[in-house]
């Protein structure tokens, strides 16, 4: 069956970086394309970054490209995404999602591409 769950969020201060980190069990991680999304308080989940089920492509939002990277640990069966730069406006519950069987790589930062979500992990950047 399969899990994810999210974890590393904290508290920070603009500037800092941090780093989350989703867990995958229940499937092989050459099985799933996996995406990471934020939901700022009032505001629409919005997506930030995927990376595919062989980790050859890797997409980002404009919002955080430069300053976020996915990375896919075949091994550990996780997905991170390593956050710099952090800035207020980063702040919110970060979730990982995998993508459904009809996953399209070029889409891969809208919800409608994910089937399955973990609980989420909160960010907050503040001074």
């Amino acid at each position: 069956q399969l899990q994810l769950m999210e974890s590393g969020g904290g508290e920070v201060q603009p500037g800092e970086s941090l780093t989350l980190t989703c867990s995958i069990s229940g499937r092989r991680m050459d099985s799933v394309d996996v995406g990471w999304f934020r939901q700022a308080p009032g505001k629409e989940r919005e997506g930030l970054s995927c990376v595919t089920k062989s980790a050859l492509a890797r997409l980002y939002a404009d919002s955080v490209k430069g300053r976020f990277t996915i990375s896919k640990d075949f091994g550990k069966k996780v997905v991170t995404l390593h956050m710099t730069d952090l800035k207020p406006e980063d702040t919110g519950i970060y979730y990982c999602a995998v993508g459904t069987d009809w996953f399209v790589t070029a889409d891969c930062l809208m919800r409608k591409q994910y089937g399955f979500w973990g609980q989420g992990t909160e960010v907050v950047v503040s001074s």
